[in-house]
């Protein structure tokens, strides 16, 4: 019994075994291979075709990815195709009426992929014609937006043949093609004859620029189509890491092939008052909906708004602050106003807009209050009972408790480590009443001593309660400001106290030095020093297409530059109706590394070169889609 026992038990682990070997099979060789197409109906290429109906059948089951996305009609179609798969087959249904003599193309882009493995079947474009002639040239280019030259996903790119610029505005494209990660396009089944080309983000899916939220490219002048034999030479591998030859093959060349449309938006203001909010009781907010060149007209309802309030407004007037002067009315609990803003009508043309605002705070205003009565009896309760301690206390004479001004707070942007080229600011909490220059005091420390420098006081252009300072503030050296008591003095009578900050700026071996010599530039052109995030650390004007950058940190830096054309300082966008292009940015190719100490000279700048070429890969944000390629994991993978 034992050895029957002992037989059954080994038996059982061998049964077991032989089951776990089963779950592991070798499963032969991995499928790395592309589907292949078999069959089309109607064939590629084929004419006079009246049908709508496409249907492909490859060697193996097949399915479709991201379809939506990838596939694209060319001419568009008012109304989706129906795309849809069935094991080895694709069929394609056209929702639109056919064109007469029209060359239709279907770009499946790398949307057909084998079911097991995903392998895609690329860059496959089916192509038919309604009448004789299959029109076969293409163009080709690049979609970039116009402010950093980030290549633009997923963007429409159309043919107009009208070169009429009420096209674009009017009509639906006749060819479209789609921008891939990189931004570039190709539009083919193209027939001879002069065209206009634009870029597009459709919105509402129409193929033409009605909606001005919309963001477009144009070109100033009409392309041809043209096809040449050209020659470029196919790399033959021997191996993964080994080249067997190199041989020139003939190919043909649709030409051009090098466009660049720089994506915009135009400046469109739908302004409207977003919103309105007082808190706290004595200061009024407004917030619109987008910039206004034209402050709005505030009359008061009940009051005269002309010298009520202290405005506060943003650089673009998208936001407004009303800071109430007399305590009686933001005491109140409602205050009404009339408000008079332009606004765009139906036809685009600006109109006057008239609100009318009722501004509320009764239950806020009461709690307000009721915590300063709470916190008057707190302190007035203290000291009286301070007051009744001390030996002079009269009983039928008590004092009267009169609470301390709250100070007014100045917030200074000094520091003990301050960089040369800092702007030093002064910062209140409400508007000023008054500032008294004669109480503010610069100085320099020499050996022990403090030495008086000049100054000066500045209002800044932004924001009416910051005040910008400027000296000669010099490397490597301490400066003292210091304000006395009451130098400045706010709107509702609070006062400040006096203050005083040491700042020492670092010195010059703290810094770079970068010179810059551009060719092509011109005296309009303004260059930008960005950090790794495109952040502009600093800014300048080239003079004889020459400039400067000082006091540079340590780091990693790049370069933008651009046209200034009409000398405001700030990159300007277009405007197609003004057939008005935005003003043009470059980038210097490549990242900069400073070190301190260091003075650099960078001459190789050469604005002229291809615009998608120039923004370096590391600081750009839409990276291209990863190449999918062939794994070959069967290459290290052994057979039984």
């Amino acid at each position: 019994m034992k050895q029957f026992k002992y037989f059954f038990s080994a038996a059982v682990l061998l049964l077991l075994a032989a089951c776990a070997s089963i779950g592991r099979p070798d499963g032969g060789p991995f499928d790395e291979e592309p589907p292949v197409l078999l069959e089309a109906v109607p064939h590629i290429g084929a004419t006079n075709v009246a049908g709508k109906k496409i249907e492909l059948v490859f060697n193996e089951n097949i399915r479709l990815e991201k379809a939506f996305d990838k596939v694209v009609v060319s001419p568009p179609q008012m109304q989706m195709p129906e795309v849809k798969y069935s094991g080895k087959r694709v069929f394609v249904e056209l929702q639109d009426s056919l064109i007469p003599a029209t060359t239709y193309s279907i770009d499946f882009s790398d949307a057909i992929v084998d079911n097991n493995e995903g392998n895609p079947y690329e860059n496959f474009v089916y192509y038919f014609s309604t009448g004789e002639v299959v029109d076969t040239f293409a163009v080709s280019g690049t979609v970039l937006a116009a402010e950093n030259l980030e290549p633009v996903k997923g963007v429409v790119v159309g043919l107009h043949s009208c070169l009429d610029d009420t096209a674009f505005t009017g009509k639906p494209f006749e060819r479209v093609s789609r921008t891939d990660s990189r931004g570039r396009f190709t539009i083919k089944g193209i027939a001879p004859g002069d065209y206009r080309v634009y870029a597009l983000s459709d919105a509402n899916q129409n193929y033409l620029f009605d909606q001005k939220s919309e963001a477009i490219a144009f070109m100033g002048s009409s392309v041809r189509p043209f096809a040449s034999e050209a020659i470029r030479p196919d790399t033959v591998w021997r191996d993964s890491l080994t080249i067997d030859t190199i041989k020139f093959v003939k190919y043909t060349r649709f030409q051009p092939d090098d466009i660049v449309l720089r994506l915009f938006k135009e400046e469109f203001h739908n302004q409207y008052l977003v919103k309105s909010q007082r808190e706290p009781h004595n200061k009024l907010m407004l917030y619109f909906a987008a910039p206004n060149k034209e402050l709005p007209i505030i009359e008061g309802i009940g009051f005269n708004a002309d010298s009520a309030f202290v405005l506060e407004r943003t650089a673009k007037n998208d936001s407004l602050t009303l800071w109430f002067r007399d305590s009686t009315l933001y005491r109140a609990d409602t205050l009404a106003m009339r408000l008079t803003y332009k606004v765009i009508d139906s036809t685009g043309v600006f109109v006057d807009r008239i609100d009318t605002l009722y501004s509320t705070t009764k239950r806020k205003w009461e709690k307000i209050r009721q915590q300063e009565r709470e916190k008057y009896e707190k302190e007035a309760a203290n000291f009286l009972k301070l007051a009744k301690k001390r030996e002079d206390y009269d009983e039928n004479n008590p004092p009267v408790y009169t609470p301390l001004a709250t100070p007014l707070p100045v917030r200074f942007s000094g520091s003990s480590s301050m960089d040369v080229n800092a702007t030093v600011r002064l910062t209140f909490d409400e508007p000023l009443l008054s500032l008294d220059t004669a109480a503010i005091h610069v100085s320099v420390k020499s050996d022990t001593l403090w030495v008086p420098v000049d100054f000066v006081l500045e209002h800044s252009r932004t924001n009416i309660r910051q005040y910008n300072l400027y000296a000669e503030w010099l490397p490597g050296e301490t400066f003292l400001v210091q304000a006395d008591s009451a130098a400045f003095k706010g709107i509702y009578g609070a006062a400040s106290k006096e203050f005083k900050q040491e700042m020492r700026f670092r010195p010059l071996d703290d810094y770079a030095v970068l010179y810059l010599d551009i060719r092509g530039a011109g005296d309009n052109a303004v260059v930008q020093l960005l950090d790794k995030a495109e952040k502009v650390v600093q800014q300048t004007k080239c003079k004889n297409s020459r400039c400067a950058f000082y006091f540079i940190k340590p780091g990693t830096y790049y370069l933008r530059l651009f046209v200034d054309d009409n000398g405001n300082g700030v990159w300007d966008t277009g405007n197609y109706e003004k057939a008005l292009q935005p003003e043009r940015v470059y980038y210097y190719p490549h990242s900069l590394e400073l070190r301190a100490l260091f003075e650099y000279t960078q001459d190789d700048w050469d604005i002229t070169m291809p615009l998608d070429k120039q923004k370096p890969l590391e600081i750009t944000k839409q990276k291209p889609d990863k190449e999918r390629k062939k794994l070959n994991r069967n290459a290290t993978r052994k057979f039984k």
